[in-house]
């Protein structure tokens, strides 16, 4: 709470009215994520009160809105619906359940300082599962927005195949209701900004619903609604703790812990670039952890932070986190004035609803850059997107690891470019090898990466090449000004190659070596193996010690010539005659 000594009538006054707005944002948007949860509407609402002040106390951010998000719910909705009937007490219970274990990891984690995890799930993932789990949302709604009848939580391949075999039984009034709310949001959102797309859209769908079925008859329209909300504040239950339940949703809680970690800091980091304000990960792990351990006992489903009620609380003039705390009171009020109107609101006008946060969720434009850009990441993404269609679960899971088994296999395959000095008068630095003749009998290379345990092998497959290719290349120097990390067995390497090198004749020697490289070489006992008199500092005479250790034969024969030392004299001093 390093933000209470800003606290006064200026930003009492603007935290009000991003509150307010915050309120009305909000009260559309639990009730379309706890449909996609498989709760009941409420519940979406729940999420947004006690656990949004919590997360906003105890968090970093300023302007992280926690609450209901649409990825949370759909990865809630994946994991719980195969253990228990959505909407049933049994799934109530363990998706309560599922919350506390979840608040539980992600204290642990911020307690140990682990907020660095994150950093490890590639934004191409994030793009990657956000778009597999917008198809989800989509189509889990199919039903809803087209008036057929398809199992509640089947696969998405299913749902394709359903909606082909049942497409003349849609229902036209239905289907109707579903348009009208998803052209009027769009015409909203586009045309009329400042006001709430979403209630304007579920507003006019809702009285066109009651229209046609005043007009027709209920009974021919088929027309279902949400139903009437309990003008209550959330009611107080405790999780099941039954080893039955926690075995159950123990790894399901894993999976939605790193997922809304993931958000949380993602999003705090993304508008702290804009508010100027230094985001710690670690405290941002406790405050999302403390609000879902609390959001448990008070019937709240998982919860973390939401990138558009963050966005519109900080362009709202949003100063304080009290901004979240009267958003989240602001809105008990109005639950508490409009909980009977929701009897009024079609299923297919939420279906409507949601449709158009499935399709704000697909990031476009970095989909299309990630695909022009990289192919590596553009399998990363696809991979994500597909797995996550099939297993949700595990489909963000499969992205990581394979992202991470991308990056491994780039940095365990340092680049190794042969080198030659610059010809240019009183240069000290070196240039491609390619197009330019190199000495037949001394070999320079740059190498850029990291020598660690991953990395060996290659780095020691290139070195042998070098004379497997030209056995007179007994001498190898190391431009060493890219290497940034050597651990113990690419110590070991370079200790063997050095002894390898000087039992030819030749040796290793480094120039522009990283003084923490050569001190952990030092503390590791591999500078006997090297020599101390191996390494060479930036715009030293690096030729003048190795060039008498040349061969004389070679080089009477050479026309090469690329040091300064081979135009008039030997390696053993020896005056050259031609």
């Amino acid at each position: 709470m390093q933000w209470k000594h800003l606290v006064d009538r200026t930003t009492t006054r603007a935290d009000l009215i991003a509150g307010i707005t915050g309120a009305m944002i909000v009260l559309p948007q639990g009730v379309a994520f706890a449909t996609i949860a498989g709760l009941p509407p409420e519940y979406g609402l729940y999420a947004a009160m006690l656990p949004a002040i919590i997360a906003a106390l105890f968090g970093s951010s300023w302007h992280l809105v926690s609450g209901p998000t649409t990825a949370i719910s759909i990865a809630v909705f994946a994991a719980i619906s195969p253990l228990a009937d959505p909407g049933s007490p049994e799934f109530i219970r363990m998706v309560i359940t599922l919350t506390f274990l979840t608040g539980l990891f992600q204290l642990i984690l911020g307690m140990a300082r682990m907020g660095v995890l994150v950093n490890f799930i590639s934004h191409t993932v994030v793009i990657g599962f956000t778009a597999g789990a917008a198809l989800l949302i989509a189509a889990s709604q199919v039903k809803n927005f087209l008036g057929i009848n398809i199992v509640r939580g089947a696969p998405f391949h299913v749902v394709i195949e359903q909606t082909i075999a049942q497409i003349g039984n849609i229902n036209f009034y239905v289907t109707l209701i579903g348009v009208i709310t998803l052209a009027t949001g769009i015409l909203a959102k586009r045309y009329i900004p400042k006001l709430p797309y979403m209630i304007v859209a579920m507003v006019l769908g809702s009285v066109v619903a009651y229209l046609v079925n005043r007009e027709v008859g209920a009974e021919t329209t088929l027309i279902k609604t949400v139903g009437a909300l309990p003008a209550h504040l959330p009611p107080f239950v405790s999780p099941d703790f039954s080893y039955e339940t926690i075995h159950k949703v123990l790894f399901p809680a894993l999976v939605v812990t790193m997922l809304a970690l993931t958000e949380a800091v993602s999003i705090s980091r993304s508008i702290a670039v804009k508010s100027e304000q230094r985001i710690d990960g670690n405290q941002e792990f406790i405050g999302q952890g403390l609000s879902n351990l609390v959001g448990s006992f008070f019937s709240s489903y998982a919860s973390c932070g939401s990138f558009n009620r963050s966005g519109v609380n900080y362009a709202a003039g949003a100063q304080t986190p009290l901004a979240t705390v009267y958003a989240s009171i602001f809105l008990i009020l109005i639950l508490l004035l409009v909980a009977p109107l929701a009897s009024f609101l079609p299923t297919a006008a939420m279906a409507g609803i949601l449709f158009l946060v499935a399709w704000g969720l697909i990031d476009f434009h970095h989909i299309f850059s990630i695909i022009r850009t990289s192919r590596a990441e553009t399998v990363t993404l696809f991979v994500t997107m597909i797995g996550t269609l099939i297993d949700l679960e595990k489909g963000i899971f499969f992205g990581i690891l394979l992202s991470l088994s991308l990056y491994l296999y780039r940095v365990s395959r340092p680049v190794i470019e042969p080198s030659v000095p610059a010809k240019e008068e009183g240069a000290y630095h070196f240039i491609d090898a390619h197009g330019h003749e190199e000495c037949p009998q001394f070999r320079i290379i740059r190498l850029n990466g990291s020598i660690f345990f991953g990395a060996v092998d290659y780095v020691r497959s290139g070195l042998m090449e070098i004379d497997e290719i030209n056995p007179n290349q007994k001498t190898v120097m190391v431009i060493a000004s890219g290497i940034n990390f050597i651990d113990v067995a690419g110590a070991e390497m370079l200790g063997q190659e050095a002894r390898r090198r000087r039992k030819m004749g030749g040796g290793l020697y480094f120039y522009r070596c990283k003084d923490s490289i050569f001190k952990f070489l030092r503390k590791s006992d591999k500078l006997n193996d090297i020599g101390e008199n191996g390494f060479f500092p930036a715009k030293s005479d690096w030729i003048k010690p190795i060039y008498p250790k040349l061969d004389v034969d070679i080089c009477r024969k050479c026309k090469a010539r690329i040091f300064s030392e081979c135009q008039s004299k030997l390696p053993n001093g020896e005056p050259r005659l031609s």
